[in-house]
């Protein structure tokens, strides 16, 4: 019987038109009726919208377009929120009403299950609702879009969250293919701006009251303040009435909604709306026309009957909007793509109102498709234009829940972002900041931005220079901060692309003083008690495993520092300082060792080194040290003692310049020699030891460096250290005391001389801001920090603010040196090594080629017959002249020319004479003779009457 209704209707229209022939002429045309399927849930609020303004839809068309030859006919189905109800009402509306078209159905689900049924009869599927971007045209054929896709909001709801400053934000979205769809666009996009979602909160449609209550705790407790919620308006009601229990719309909070739920706002009931003030909300701008307002002056005046059939809307609609104009759309397409008579090609008969493979296909369906594709107009929604099977995105607007109404704040448009005026057309660059908004009223009726960043700052008692927190109160709430860190945070915060929202808050106990230590105010963060920390903290490696650090802004660094006590350059045996003791000592051994070898080189070939044995000791004694002043009178004979020599006088040159040089010093500069150089004395001998209170470097001392903790003491000022240090070590202060450089500094720009830094530096990577782990803000405060530091006009006013007066005092490292000032071996070691391999070498030579020479000599004669009786013979005759030398040949031939005198040669003075008698006397065989130069020389075996004839002939 259903199969018949088409054809019955047929049959009445020419019936009618006959009859109309006969009797009458026409009065007016018969229209071809076409049959619409609609798939609506008409228990929701959009359903119910849709069907009213459908109905009007039609009216109006067809009151402007009379003259058109068709007509649509709405056959409406309520699939309820069923995802099968929906797809039997398709098939029923194809198989047995044969509908042109379904508009519908209105979820997303429901649409992709409807798509087959519509794939396999060719029937055109035209959704006002589904917004799924799950759901696209360009892979449905059939399927058509009259809205827009609800990824095209994602953009304008990543520059909400840039505008702001957010750096993490949580979704909230129900569990369906509506509510999912959005989630992957969205996480893309704000990953692009380093946004961090910590968290997705996903809420089945079918949750009560209860579960959602549990979910939204949850994110209380996780201390999220930023959610963007994406669900329909029957749970969104229901959340945000919890939420409002919860404490959640208070001041602190922002809660974004996207167009699903922006364009649902009138239906929901005075309860939901109070619970959602300071809402912001996103949703497609509705371009003001004449048409617009009629349609909404009728829908007001029909708005009395309306509600007696239904529970609808009292205000305009978005989707009841796009409904409407979707009625206009289709209608348009139908007659102009011609439809007469259109009907089904039939595949396989079946009486079953369900069977897929009894539907037929609509020979005329491509042809309607393409034609509704092609048509343009404008609606009550805007302009209608279709991209790619679905609804050209249009600009949004944006707007602040206020009481009962919608506070527009500003629009936002692909090509030019944030603006707050759409009729502005002079050309502005793409701008996402706020500025461009108005001020939006916040949950808690406040405008104070929400999700303000708590930054936790130490409290320190000393270095003020550095952080300083005073409450100039009793009754004060919130302290004075200010310091060095504090002006760096602030210049930071200028350089960022976005606002960053602040409050610091001290970390104290309830009588004004520090809670605890800096490693203890570091682990707030990963208890959420603050999200960042701002103070001198310091980036090291076990801080690092709870919290993340920025780039540092200043050095650091942990060094030692002690007493300085004066050198005093009056002392009696200042002139020994010079040179330390293992280099006095190894200087005079070098002295006698080498008098020593020139004495063996020189005693067989040489007569000033021959005469009695103290005369030689002395001579041995007298030679060496002669040479620092290159003093001594001896003359060497032998060519391996010049070689001796050559090496030995560079090296006492070296020595000499360099112990002047050093004696120079010491006499013309005052020196202050630190107490201690070394950490392991300090600790070998049990002394005392200082660190700054509540910093790391007490485990540094402990774990590192091997300290007993008992030997640990902790001072906060630098009052405290110089009191510790100057009292000393035997009355009950400490050694020294172990810092950080940047505070070191400060203490010693302030006590000047008395005091100093040595020891190694154990190093640190400096100071840093701490955010909790995987910060977004992390990086953008980095590169901020970077900008910073780098340009001296923005960081050296601040340096010069607070640490100028550490230039009064005197650099002290030309006047403090952390070693002894004295000479060691090792700095001469080289010179030593290679002067005594020299003479070494030297008297290895003579003593080989004296007993090589003389050895044979010995056995020849038979003088002695044991090895050692031999060597004492050689030593006896080592202690002989060398006749046979150079040098005596010399002095042999010019005693003979003395003896038959030259008249050209000088005669001997009285004091040679009177010298060769006073050697006679002690009983020396030796005599004056002039040698080639008129100086004087010795001569042996001459006889005291061979000495008188020459005195006689003189």
């Amino acid at each position: 019987m259903a199969n018949q209704k088409p054809l019955l209707s047929k049959f009445l229209s020419f019936l009618l038109l006959s009859l109309s022939l006969w009797g009458h002429p026409p009065l007016v045309m018969a229209k071809e009726v076409i049959p619409i399927g609609v798939v609506l849930d008409l228990k929701s609020p959009v359903g119910r919208v849709a069907e009213s303004y459908m109905s009007m839809a039609l009216s109006d068309f067809y009151a402007v377009n009379d003259n058109y030859s068709t007509r649509l006919s709405l056959l409406t189905k309520d699939s309820g929120n069923d995802i099968i109800a929906a797809a039997s009402a398709a098939l029923d509306l194809i198989k047995n009403e044969e509908v042109q078209a379904i508009i519908g159905p209105q979820r997303s689900a429901q649409a992709r299950f409807v798509l087959e049924l519509c794939r396999i009869s060719q029937v055109p599927i035209i959704s006002f609702s589904a917004t799924s971007p799950f759901l696209s045209p360009s892979q449905n054929p059939f399927f058509i879009r009259t809205t827009q896709d609800e990824s095209a909001q994602v953009k304008a709801i990543v520059d909400i969250v840039k505008a702001f400053g957010w750096w993490e934000i949580v979704p909230i979205y129900e569990d369906t293919e509506y509510g999912n769809g959005l989630i992957p666009y969205l996480m893309d996009a704000l990953q692009e701006i380093d946004a961090r979602v910590p968290y997705r909160s996903v809420i089945p449609p079918s949750s009560n009251n209860t579960e959602i209550s549990e979910e939204l705790n949850k994110l209380k407790a996780n201390r999220t303040r930023i959610f963007l919620v994406h669900m329909t308006a029957s749970l969104g009601s229901k959340l945000f009435v919890l939420a409002k229990n919860a404490e959640m719309m208070s001041e602190g909070y922002a809660w974004i909604i996207t167009q699903g739920l922006s364009s649902l706002l009138d239906p929901m009931g005075s309860k939901v709306m109070d619970s959602m003030q300071g809402v912001l909300g996103i949703r497609p701008y509705l371009l003001p026309s004449k048409k617009l307002k009629d349609f909404e002056r009728k829908w007001q005046r029909n708005l009395t009957s309306i509600k007696t059939r239904s529970k609808t809307t009292t205000s305009l609609n978005l989707f009841g909007l796009w409904a409407y104009d979707t009625v206009w759309a289709l209608a348009m397409a139908v007659e102009k793509a011609g439809i007469v008579h259109s009907s089904f090609l039939k595949q396989n008969a079946s009486n079953s109102n369900v069977d897929l493979a009894a539907l037929g296909i609509l020979e005329i369906g491509t042809k309607l498709h393409n034609t509704i594709l092609t048509t343009k107009f404008q609606g009550l929604s805007g302009n209608f234009h279709l991209v790619k099977g679905q609804l050209e995105p249009s600009a949004f607007e944006l707007f602040n829940v206020i009481g009962r109404t919608e506070r527009i704040i500003g629009y936002w448009t692909g090509n030019r972002g944030f603006s707050l005026d759409l009729n502005d057309n002079s050309e502005e660059a793409y701008s996402t900041s706020k500025d461009k908004l108005k001020q939006p009223i916040w949950p808690g009726y406040t405008t104070d931005q929400p999700t303000k960043l708590k930054i936790g700052v130490p409290i320190r008692n000393g270095f003020e220079e550095f952080l300083k927190v005073e409450w100039h109160s009793s009754t004060d709430d919130k302290p004075s901060i200010s310091g060095f860190v504090i002006d760096v945070f602030h210049a930071v915060q200028d350089a960022l692309p976005f606002p960053l929202p602040h409050e610091f808050i001290p970390y104290v106990n309830k009588h004004r003083q520090s809670n605890g230590t800096y490693d203890e105010l570091l682990y707030q963060i990963k208890t959420q008690r603050y999200d960042s920390v701002v103070g001198d903290t310091t980036i090291v490696a076990n801080r690092s495993l709870y919290v993340d650090f920025t780039l540092p802004y200043s050095e650091s660094g942990v060094s030692m520092v002690v007493l300085v006590k004066a050198d005093d350059n009056k002392n009696l045996w200042i002139f020994l300082r010079p040179l330390s003791l293992n280099l006095w000592i190894t200087t005079s051994v070098a002295f006698i060792f080498t008098g020593l070898v020139i004495w063996v080189l020189e005693h067989r070939v040489n007569t000033e080194f021959r005469g009695p044995p103290k005369q030689q000791l002395g001579l041995i004694l007298w030679f060496s040290f002669s040479t620092l002043a290159f003093a001594h009178r001896e003359r060497v004979v032998n060519n391996l003692s010049r070689f001796v020599l050559i090496i030995w006088i560079f090296l006492v040159l070296i020595l000499t310049q360099s112990y002047t040089a050093s004696l120079t010093s010491m006499l013309t500069v005052q020196r202050l020699q630190p107490t201690f150089v070394d950490v392991k004395e300090i600790k070998g001998k049990g002394y005392l030891v200082g660190y700054q209170r509540g910093s790391f470097v007490k485990g540094l001392l402990m774990k590192q460096l091997d300290f007993d903790e008992s030997k640990l003491k902790p001072f906060e000022t630098p009052e405290e250290y110089h009191e510790a240090l100057s009292k000393g070590i035997l009355n009950g202060g400490v050694a020294a005391i172990f810092g950080e450089i940047p505070y070191i500094k400060l203490f010693l720009a302030k006590y000047c001389s008395r005091y100093t830094m040595v020891g190694p530096t154990y190093k640190t990577d400096g100071f840093g801001f701490a955010f909790q782990k995987g910060s977004p803000l992390v990086p953008y405060i980095s590169r901020a920090i970077l900008n910073v530091t780098q340009d001296q006009e923005k960081i050296g006013p601040i340096e010069r603010k607070y640490f100028s007066s550490q230039t009064t005092c005197e650099d002290q490292s030309t006047t403090i040196s952390s070693h002894s000032p004295s000479l060691g071996v090792d700095s001469f070691g080289g010179l030593f090594l290679i002067a005594g391999i020299t003479s070494m070498v030297s008297l290895l030579v003579y003593v080989i080629e004296y007993f090589f020479s003389h050895w044979p000599a010995l056995s020849d004669k038979n003088i002695a017959t044991s090895f050692w009786s031999k060597l004492v013979e050689m030593l006896k005759h080592f202690d002989q002249k060398d006749l046979s030398s150079h040098h005596f040949k010399r002095e042999e031939s010019r005693v003979h020319d003395v003896g038959s005198p030259d008249v050209f040669q000088p005669s001997p003075s009285i004091d040679d004479m009177q010298n060769h008698s006073r050697n006679s006397v002690e009983g020396t065989n030796d005599v004056i003779i002039h040698d080639d130069n008129g100086s004087l020389s010795s001569s042996s075996r001459h006889s005291d009457a061979s000495m008188q004839d020459v005195l006689n002939s003189s």
